[in-house]
């Protein structure tokens, strides 16, 4: 658990097992968990994008409170009881990370702790360091599909909050309207830099 000194809201990464789509098949049950979670320890969803084995998310937590593990924590049990509900069974074991960002990260099951093995263990943190960083953080959450190959465009995703922001006028890219966005643009925005400062925390 760490503050965030530069500006209150912060950058998070989740993960379920490599290759799921656990998390867009069952995404009411995420989205309950997420809802329940918010209502005992409020945040503000600034931006968040549900892929098929993981997620990204832009969230403000209140005046001197930093506890995002807490609410990871929170949000990935009510997921996990949730989906074993529905009649989803998790392997009894997820093998190392050997490769990419997240090498080394063991998502074992930990019994003694009530571990299912759908989650990563951690968390990926990014804490906000201006408003121009916070503006990237949230294009990369929109654009994470189209990055992703899923869809040309980024309104063209379901589980995005860039519907949410389109409609009240919070998100344009350069004056045009998203729908027009190309690849591209995307990339000359420069949402695809290397993030500083990221660190992986437990929840």
């Amino acid at each position: 658990m760490r503050l965030c000194l530069f500006h209150p809201a912060s950058f998070q990464t989740g993960r379920t097992s490599q290759g799921s789509d656990l998390l867009v098949r069952h995404v009411d049950i995420l989205r309950e968990a997420v809802r329940i979670t918010r209502v005992e320890r409020p945040f503000e969803i600034d931006a968040w994008v549900v892929m098929p084995d993981h997620l990204h998310c832009v969230w403000t937590l209140p005046s001197g409170d930093s506890n995002f593990s807490v609410r990871w924590g929170a949000i990935k049990a009510r997921f996990s009881m949730g989906v074993r509900r529905a009649g989803f069974t998790p392997p009894p074991r997820l093998p190392r990370v050997v490769s990419g960002e997240y090498a080394g990260v063991n998502p074992g099951v930990r019994v003694h702790k009530g571990e299912v093995g759908i989650w990563h263990r951690r968390f990926w943190e990014h804490c906000i360091r201006d408003e121009v960083d916070f503006e990237a953080h949230v294009d990369y959450c929109h654009w994470n599909p189209v990055k992703h190959g899923f869809v040309d465009r980024a309104i063209e995703w379901p589980h995005s909050t860039v519907h949410r922001d389109m409609k009240v006028g919070r998100w344009a890219y350069g004056g045009l309207h998203p729908v027009c966005a190309t690849v591209e643009m995307r990339e000359m925005r420069g949402v695809n830099r290397v993030f500083l400062h990221d660190k992986i925390i437990d929840s």
